[in-house]
């Protein structure tokens, strides 16, 4: 289990980092058979790599290998303690990042104070989003949508669209797009 989290833990930060298994394997002076061996749990990361691996990663050794909690970065799963909230232009929003780096999806939990509101915009990309608690308006290339409480929607990105809070309480949408935000 611990060579599966260690292997978890550098596949993490190498996707986070933008570094391909070549990259990264060369940058290490190990071979990409190996690495990818050390990523997928098949082999022991071995104490002549700890350091290369580190440092080709910008890390302290010891964040490779640390025991204890769940690692804080993972390919797969997002500790509550680990969630990043995302930069947005809109005041009274709040878009915190639900998945992995990683991830083909990206899961959102936004929070829209009472009265707050997006602008209009677009970009690439699919959208679904399932209201979790509150009022939220849905404006869709001109068409507007009340939503409350279990209502969902799912349209195209590249459509003008906005939203919204239109009720009497924080609004909680649990919202997916296919594309990644912007970077922070």
């Amino acid at each position: 289990m611990a060579d599966i989290l260690v292997g978890r833990r550098i596949r993490a930060l190498r996707l986070e980092k933008g570094l391909s298994l070549s990259i990264l394997s060369a940058r290490a002076g190990i071979s990409v058979g190996a690495l990818s061996q050390i990523e997928r749990g098949l082999s022991s990361l071995r104490i002549r790599t700890i350091w290369p691996l580190a440092t080709a990663l910008c890390v302290d050794p010891q964040d490779l290998v640390a025991e204890g909690k769940e690692p804080q970065r993972d390919v797969y799963c997002v500790p509550a303690s680990a969630r990043k909230t995302l930069p947005i232009h809109s005041d009274g929003i709040i878009k915190s990042l639900l998945s992995p780096h990683a991830a083909a999806l990206t899961g959102m939990l936004v929070c829209v104070e009472v009265g707050g509101a997006s602008g209009m915009y677009a970009h690439s990309g699919n959208e679904f989003g399932y209201v979790l608690s509150g009022e939220l308006m849905l404006w869709i290339e001109g068409a507007s949508y009340r939503l409350s409480s279990g209502d969902s929607f799912a349209f195209r990105s590249n459509l003008e669209h906005s939203f919204r809070n239109c009720g009497t309480e924080v609004a909680k949408i649990l919202w997916v797009n296919t594309s990644k935000p912007e970077k922070e």
